[in-house]
C-alpha cells in the first residue's frame, strides 16, 4: 500500500445538504493511486489529529470527499476555501475487492453512501441501495445515475424514495446480485451481515472508527474481529477499513 503526505490544491468545498460537504482536491501523484473503499486523512489547522474521510471519487488527479459537519474539526473544515492548500496522508487503508464478472449489491448509510459512488464506478450494472434519515440529507443520486446504477433510495420516515430501511429493499432483491458491499452506520451493518449470512451471500462491510495516526501505529481503532476461530484485534485504518462481514464481532 503507497501513500504519502503531500499537499493537495483545494479547487471546491462546497454544502450539497444540510450539513454534508463535497471536497475536491487535486494532486496528480497521489490522487490517481486511490482505490474504491480506502480513504483520505486531512490536517485542519490548529487541530492535533487529522479526520479520515472516505474517497467518494477520483478521477483527472482530483480526489472527491464527501463528509459531513460532526464537530469542530469537520466544521473548520467546511469553511476552507478554494485554492489553498490542503495537508492530506493518502491514500490509505484496505478497500473493497471487485472481481470482473459479478454483480454487486452496494449498500451506502447516511455518511456511508459517498465511498460507494466510486466503488460503484469499478463494477458493471451495480444495485446501488442508498439511505438516509430523510430528503434533506439525500447526496449523490444523480451521481449514481450516471455511472450506470441500478439505483434505489430509502429514507427512514418515508419523506423521499421507499419508506423503510435499506434492509428491507436488500431481502426483496437478494437473488439479484452476487455479492454485497455495505458502508454505513454499525447497526446498519450489523443489520446487513445479519441478511447476507441468513442468505448465503458473500458481504464486505466499511467500518467506522475514531482514528489517530492513520497508519497503525497508534493502535487507537482497533476492532474485535474472528479470525481461524479465534477472537483477535485488528485496526480500521491498516487491516481495514473494509472486512468481511462475518468476520467482525459486533
Amino acid at each position: 500500500m503507497k501513500y504519502d503526505v503531500q499537499k493537495f490544491q483545494l479547487i471546491s468545498n462546497d454544502e450539497i445538504a444540510e450539513g454534508i460537504f463535497d471536497m475536491r482536491v487535486k494532486n496528480e501523484e497521489l490522487a490517481p493511486l486511490a482505490k474504491c473503499g480506502q480513504f483520505a486523512h486531512v490536517y485542519v489547522p490548529s487541530k492535533t489529529l487529522r479526520r479520515p474521510i472516505s474517497v467518494c471519487d477520483s478521477e483527472n488527479g482530483v480526489l472527491r470527499l464527501v463528509y459531513q459537519v460532526k464537530g469542530e474539526g469537520t466544521r473548520l473544515m467546511s469553511k476552507m476555501k478554494a485554492g489553498t492548500d490542503v495537508d492530506i496522508l493518502a491514500p490509505l487503508g484496505n478497500g473493497f475487492k471487485i472481481e470482473k464478472g459479478k454483480r454487486y449489491c452496494l449498500i451506502g448509510g447516511g455518511i456511508g453512501v459517498p465511498p460507494m459512488l466510486y466503488t460503484a464506478k469499478q463494477t458493471e450494472n451495480p444495485l446501488v441501495i442508498t439511505g438516509f434519515r430523510n430528503k434533506s440529507l439525500v447526496i449523490l443520486q444523480d451521481d449514481f445515475k450516471k455511472a450506470g446504477a441500478e439505483l434505489v433510495l430509502a429514507t427512514d420516515d418515508g419523506s423521499a424514495g421507499v419508506h423503510g430501511f435499506v434492509t428491507d429493499i436488500l431481502k426483496e432483491k437478494i437473488n439479484e446480485f452476487d455479492e454485497v458491499c455495505a458502508c454505513g452506520p454499525t447497526p446498519m451493518l450489523k443489520a446487513v451481515t445479519a441478511v447476507c449470512k441468513e442468505n448465503k451471500k458473500p458481504c464486505r462491510i466499511s467500518l467506522e472508527e475514531r482514528m489517530a495516526c492513520g497508519i497503525g501505529a497508534c493502535l487507537v481503532c482497533a476492532v474485535k474481529v474472528r479470525k481461524n476461530g479465534e477472537e483477535i484485534m485488528q485496526h480500521v485504518c491498516k487491516n481495514g477499513p473494509v472486512f468481511n462481514a462475518e468476520e467482525v464481532v459486533f
